[in-house]
């Protein structure tokens, strides 16, 4: 058997073998001959064809090589290279894998009692990182002070009452078991209804007894089910479009849009209606974020069309994580200032040493300047997703939003991003907010007249306190592209028994609504309301009175709800701890922290325990991203999944190619790796 080597005519092809001089190669030289192939090597996108939508084949074609190569005495073993990653700036802190370190402690780093701790912003990465800073790196609460422009701390994690208008929720997030740095925060926050409970164990228990998963994904035809044989209906060329993403360089997608690499062919799929609904990705958004969102959730592919990959709180994102650690933070004497606005944080610069001198602020509607030393730490949440938020009512639209002015979040970020350029970019990521910007809305009804309508499609009982809908339902025929979902109720603590809360968002709040014939932007909450009971199946003739007195509906206009899915490239957002940096790092969904994903409760606590870590010198590992991107078995079965059972490997290819894979397989076929294909559908 001649040694395995890289053919340079074939590279879509994982190995070929050395054939020259062989039998096998004089006769593949006659077939192509007697078939006058009008090129020797195959073209690109033919020779990826294997590997289209089968990530596997890359197991079989290296588990050939391994067969099939014979050893050399003497011969070294390459060592590859690490593969580069968008910047992560200094090495302040490490990674770590399994529950060695999980369950390890950190002592105490030296100099932590000289040092203060100065947050911006109360979002859910701030308080994390004060939770890490009094956990693991052993700061007094006392010396840790929370600056929080608005009077509520949670930031996007909202859930309220308002009595002028009703229930808002301007937004839901959804978990998934492999949080790492999330579920490694919550382990130590007390839960506030169960005791001797963390709300982990809260969380934990209730996803236990009450798995999550949907009934229903999608409607057409006015509450017509749809989407139900849960097929992604992907094309072997919309397969091949999402893995040539998949393995395509972040470097080479640098500013590219989702349009750049896909076409109608995933477009027109429901892979696509899945996708964009569940993530709000619009065609527009950054190729590499879909890219990395692809990479980082390849182990929940199967789940897309049923949410069976996801978990969710009891009670309203607010209620059920902010309240428990803002308690805890509060126990532990931590200070929290409200009404303070920071405008700016002003630095030292030399040679490359970057240090947080003072943090410029309104307080009370008069300056004020807080100095800073190289002991006092300064934690940046820069940018904001719901910047610029504008509330309607039952009879008002939100007023038309600003498209000019990005809001004090964002004028934060540019003066202190125009002190270096390390700091990041901050207009990639503002200065459209009609590519940005979606509408949602948070409607409360009693009248059973429209929940018979929520049965006849989730087919659960809204009142049971367990799982409704399971996850978003979409409307795919919607001009606004409507969703909408019903978690267990009561939503809200104080939510009275009868009530129930749905929440429901526009992916195109310009278009133009089916019965209400108006952009939803435009719209009243009565008049979205008429728009979701039009797509539930109500008849038109009543929908205009349930609309008025059946129902309460709170409309939340975001102008940069999805403004970190702008197209980018490395710099963009800066790193959690800059190069240089002495006391200053950035938190939250627009700092860069490498192969994880933005929008998610992860991303932001991630940033937290990266930050507190690298400033404080905390002797504990950070949990990895975990790795499914890199098991051969999340691999085999995405590759499946995706392909709608079937298997990458029956697709034929063209002569010779065709031979050499089936001589390949059957070489596989009697070995570990063969057991392993067959495990996963694809032999």
């Amino acid at each position: 058997m001649k040694r395995m080597v890289m053919s340079p005519k074939i590279k879509g092809m994982a190995v070929v073998p050395n054939m020259k001089h062989t039998a096998m190669a004089r006769g593949i030289k006659k077939m192509a001959a007697s078939s006058r192939m009008k090129h020797r090597a195959m073209k690109p996108e033919r020779a990826n064809m294997w590997m289209a939508g089968a990530m596997g084949m890359m197991a079989a074609g290296a588990g050939a090589a391994v067969m099939m190569a014979p050893k050399k005495r003497g011969q070294k073993k390459s060592t590859p290279q690490k593969q580069k990653t968008l910047s992560q700036g200094e090495q302040r802190f490490y990674y770590s894998k399994g529950n060695y370190e999980a369950f390890a402690r950190p002592k105490k780093p030296e100099g932590i009692d000289e040092r203060s701790a100065w947050l911006i912003g109360g979002g859910l990465a701030s308080l994390a990182a004060a939770c890490f800073l009094i956990r693991d790196a052993g700061m007094a609460g006392e010396r840790i002070h929370i600056l929080e422009a608005s009077d509520l701390t949670g930031g996007a994690c909202d859930g309220i009452m308002d009595p002028t208008r009703g229930y808002i929720m301007r937004g839901g997030r959804e978990m998934e078991d492999h949080f790492e740095c999330l579920w490694d925060l919550f382990r130590s926050i007390p839960s506030l209804d169960t005791p001797g409970a963390s709300v982990l164990d809260e969380f934990y228990w209730l996803n236990k007894e009450d798995p999550n998963y949907s009934l229903c994904r999608a409607t057409k035809n006015r509450g017509q089910a749809a989407c139900a044989d849960r097929r992604f209906g992907l094309s072997e060329k919309g397969s091949r479009q999402i893995m040539k993403l998949f393995f395509t360089r972040d470097e080479d997608l640098f500013d590219k849009t989702i349009e750049d690499v896909f076409d109608k062919e995933v477009f027109d799929s429901a892979f696509w209606l899945y996708w964009r609904t569940m993530f709000a990705f619009e065609n527009w958004h950054s190729a590499l974020e879909m890219k990395l969102y692809l990479r980082r959730f390849i182990h929940h592919i199967g789940g897309l069309p049923d949410f069976s990959a996801l978990k969710f709180t009891r009670y309203n994102q607010y209620e059920s994580f902010i309240l428990p650690m803002k308690r805890y933070l509060e126990d532990a004497g931590v200070e929290f200032r409200f009404g303070v606005t920071v405008t700016n944080v002003r630095f030292e610069i030399q040679n490359g040493k970057k240090t947080a001198r003072s943090i410029d602020c309104i307080i009370n509607g008069g300056r004020a300047e807080l100095p800073m030393t190289e002991k006092d730490l300064v934690f940046i949440t820069n940018g904001s997703c719901t910047e610029g938020t504008v509330y309607g009512d039952q009879d008002h639209a939100p007023k038309e939003m600003n498209r000019t002015k990005s809001g004090v979040c964002w004028s934060l970020w540019k003066n202190i991003a125009a002190q270096d350029p390390s700091f990041g970019r901050p207009e990639k990521f503002c200065s459209e907010p009609s590519k940005t910007c979606w509408e949602s809305a948070t409607i409360t009804t009693s009248d059973e007249r429209i929940l018979s309508y929520v049965k006849k499609i989730c087919k659960r009982d809204p009142h049971s306190g367990k799982v409704v809908t399971g996850g978003i339902v979409s409307c795919m025929d919607s001009g606004w592209l409507l969703s909408w979902t019903i978690n267990r109720q009561g939503q809200f603590k104080e939510q009275k028994k009868e009530e129930v809360c749905i929440w429901l968002y526009g992916l195109f709040p310009d278009a133009l609504g089916d019965f209400v014939r108006k952009p939803m932007r435009e719209c009243t909450g009565k008049e979205i309301t008429s728009e979701w009971l039009y797509h539930l199946g109500v008849p038109a003739e009543e929908i205009p009175w349930l609309a008025d007195h059946g129902a309460n509906c709170v409309p939340a206009m975001m102008p940069y709800i999805t403004a970190f899915f702008m197209p980018r490239r490395d710099g963009d957002r800066p790193d959690v701890i800059p190069d240089g940096s002495v006391n200053t790092a950035f938190l939250g969904q627009f700092a860069q922290t490498p192969r994880d994903t933005v929008f998610t409760t992860e991303y932001s606590v991630r940033t937290a325990m990266e930050a507190v870590y690298g400033l404080c010198s905390v002797d504990r590992g950070v949990p990895e991203v975990w790795g499914s991107v890199y098991d051969i078995r999340a691999l085999l079965e995405a590759s499946v999944k995706l392909m709608d059972g079937k298997s990458p490997l029956a697709q034929k290819l063209p002569m010779p190619f065709e031979m050499l894979k089936k001589l390949l397989l059957k070489k596989i076929e009697p070995t570990e790796l063969g057991v392993l294909l067959r495990e996963y559908g694809l032999m």
